[in-house]
């Protein structure tokens, strides 16, 4: 035996490298993105309290008029899925066998899936608006069928195992969901100088909001995979039960 305490002739095992702990506080990005999350999730209660008490149809308000039933359930969808999807970027309820993670997993996947679906419909079976347009209109197809799509294949890679494949699908599909809120943020500012933009340019401008949130996306996406990279015993640790 040597002093160490250990046989002679071994060698002591390879130390488990330490993520360098987190720059900023755990609750900042989930209370950040709820927020942003809000201010779809309040113009969503107006627009269900509207319907609630049969509102006087006008060319702004025709098509939830029109089709109550998809719009109510697209504002719950999308209100749980905003709201409870915040608490998945949390990194201390993605850690254990049986965790929060997951079985809020359950319920934010069928939310999430309702909220694109329904979406989808309105997009392809209710009446334009005056300040929409055929631009729009494209973007809300693409978009929604990338929020579904994303949200299917994040399922399908969970199953599969490939615990990377599905944060980073699920982290897109919550880029594209919350695309509301930065679009709001977005056309803000023209609409408080009493200057809102035309069609083509408030169908830009709403388009930029989701791709925003999808860079976003990507950068959060590419530095969970270089620290998976540099310290991949510490990442298998915290992502294995994802």
């Amino acid at each position: 035996m040597t002093s160490t305490g250990r046989p002679a002739g071994t060698s002591a095992p390879p130390p488990v490298p330490r993520a360098h702990p987190p720059s900023r506080p755990a609750w900042l990005i989930p209370a950040g993105l709820i927020l942003l999350g809000l201010i779809p999730v309040l113009a969503g209660a107006v627009r269900v309290t509207e319907l609630a008490g049969g509102p006087e149809i006008t060319e702004q308000n025709a098509r939830f008029v029109e089709f109550p039933i998809p719009v109510v359930l697209h504002i719950l969808g999308a209100t749980l899925y905003t709201l409870l999807g915040a608490f998945q970027f949390v990194p201390s309820l993605r850690q254990g066998r049986r965790t929060w993670h997951r079985k809020a997993g359950r319920i934010l996947f069928p939310a999430g899936l309702v909220a694109a679906l329904t979406g989808l419909w309105m997009a392809c079976f209710s009446a334009l608006p005056p300040s929409d347009g055929p631009l729009l209109l494209a973007f809300r197809l693409l978009f929604g069928t990338g929020m579904a799509l994303s949200l299917l294949l994040g399922v399908r890679a969970v199953i599969r195992g490939d615990i990377r494949a599905h944060g980073a699908w699920m982290t897109r599909a919550y880029a594209i969901g919350l695309g509301a809120g930065t679009q709001a943020l977005i056309l803000i500012l023209p609409e408080l100088l009493g200057n809102p933009p035309g069609v083509t340019l408030r169908a830009l401008l709403m388009g930029a909001g989701w791709l925003v949130n999808l860079l976003v996306a990507e950068i959060a996406i590419r530095r969970r995979y270089r620290t998976h990279t540099r310290h991949p015993r510490v990442a298998d640790a915290r992502t294995r039960y994802s």
